[in-house]
């Protein structure tokens, strides 16, 4: 038995991010591939029919009017974003008014609502998000948080759901939102299949977060660069202040300094996300026992791998494994 057409809008307005646009309906054509069925039904909608440039510089035609598509029983309205590169302020997310009247008037006769990246701006204009907990890119989440403390802003999960409303993270999340709402649609079965044409995760879950530990820090000196490579190297080792103080040779106190400064961390919790990150890339590609990736990521005891993943991904290596065993 066909599943019932399901309408997904897609909102377009100048300067839009393009995988913002492109991404889920690439996850919304493949659930047609992988059963044989065509639940959705993807249309582009702008303010006219002439083509929208976006920020790549692709330019886009819409399918629809905003007019038009308020015509219609929606079942998805999806919100992308933009932003602009400010010399004094560093990127900031747009959200113009006319775009946020539109987005208000189509939500209206929407079954839910999902921003992606930044498009939470746009929703947190339209009042669509007051009181409830979103999530945007992590490089605006500030600038949400300060516009509207309305909203719980949480810049780490890589998509929330609250209600009827969705609010995804940044680039590449887009197609996990979109995945989730396949799998809330028609089943994990259907989204897994898709995400393996996808060749992603098998699906991360919203809370997993938007940073991955080599991508969350930076430095700028190459002492801070020769400690991370020193601990990405000696993960099974004990790595404890002293030890990296020494390798350093600074005074323990003068290494928590530097940690603090260049990474925004302690040398202990950046040791204990290295393993976390090491320990996620064993559960994900082979089948060691949990005791063999808690030595050889220096944990000592599983125990001390179950807390650890426990405070940095809510979840526990089992249940991770479960999820994002990729087989081969």
């Amino acid at each position: 038995m066909n599943a019932p057409e399901r309408l997904v809008v897609i909102v377009l307005f100048e300067g839009v991010d393009l995988l913002d646009v492109t991404g889920p309906p690439e996850v919304f054509s493949l659930v047609r591939r992988e059963s044989g069925d065509t639940p959705y039904r993807v249309l582009l909608a702008a303010e006219t029919l002439d083509p929208v440039t976006t920020s790549a510089g692709v330019r886009v035609l819409p399918d629809v009017t905003f007019d038009a598509a308020a015509r219609h029983r929606i079942d998805t309205l999806l919100v992308p974003g933009s932003v602009e590169a400010d010399p004094e302020r560093g990127v900031r997310a747009l959200a113009e008014p006319a775009v946020v009247d539109r987005v208000r008037t189509l939500a209206g006769r929407a079954r839910r609502v999902a921003s992606v990246c930044v498009g939470a701006h746009l929703l947190a204009a339209a009042g669509l998000l007051d009181g409830r907990r979103a999530t945007t890119h992590w490089s605006t989440a500030r600038q949400l948080a300060e516009e509207h403390p309305e909203i719980d802003v949480d810049p780490d999960p890589i998509f929330i759901r609250e209600g009827d409303v969705w609010t995804g993270a940044g680039i590449s999340s887009c197609l996990d939102l979109a995945l989730a709402l396949v799998a809330e649609d028609l089943g994990e079965r259907t989204a897994l299949r898709v995400a393996r044409q996808l060749v992603m995760y098998l699906k991360r879950p919203s809370g997993q977060s938007q940073f991955s530990v080599p991508l969350a820090q930076a430095s700028t000196t190459r002492r801070v660069d020769d400690l991370r490579q020193h601990i990405t190297r000696h993960l099974d080792a004990p790595l404890t202040v002293a030890d990296l103080a020494e390798h350093a040779h600074v005074s323990e106190r003068q290494l928590t300094r530097i940690f603090k400064s260049e990474l925004g961390t302690t040398p202990s919790a950046y040791v204990e996300s290295a393993r976390v990150e090491r320990a996620r890339q064993l559960l994900e590609s082979g089948d060691d026992t949990l005791d063999r990736i808690a030595a050889t990521c220096g944990f000592g005891t599983t125990d001390t791998l179950v807390r650890a993943f426990r405070r940095q991904l809510d979840t526990t290596p089992t249940a991770y494994r479960h999820r994002f065993r990729v087989s081969v």
